[in-house]
């Protein structure tokens, strides 16, 4: 189990480290996640090493956002001030990332018939 979490938490710092010295503007852990994707794509590292720790993490996920729910209550005038172009912009990116699912779906059944 300690070797599953240190993968997982090596490609997490990884990819903070990436993000601070290359002082790019995507989180760390974002780019820690692609860093693991291809580590499993490239077979760097095996599904098994890194699942019974995810499969934790994921069953306990609902804790994870806890404190940033919290967080936001500090925020809550802010956020009630701009509440109009935040729910407009929740609108449209998920339209948007409707339509870019739903067209690559389609093309993925196309290639697959």
């Amino acid at each position: 189990m300690i070797k599953n979490l240190l993968i997982i938490f090596c490609c997490l710092f990884s990819g903070d480290l990436i993000s601070f010295l290359l002082k790019i503007p995507i989180p760390g852990n974002v780019i820690g996640m692609v860093l693991l994707v291809l580590a499993l794509q490239f077979k760097w590292v095996k599904l098994e090493d890194v699942k019974p720790a995810a499969d934790i993490l994921v069953k306990n996920l609902a804790f994870l956002f806890v404190p940033p729910g919290v967080g936001m209550i500090l925020y809550f005038d802010l956020i009630a001030e701009e509440l109009i172009p935040i729910s407009v912009s929740l609108l449209v990116s998920s339209l948007i990332m409707l339509a870019v699912v739903g067209l690559v779906q389609q093309k993925l059944e196309k290639k697959g018939a």
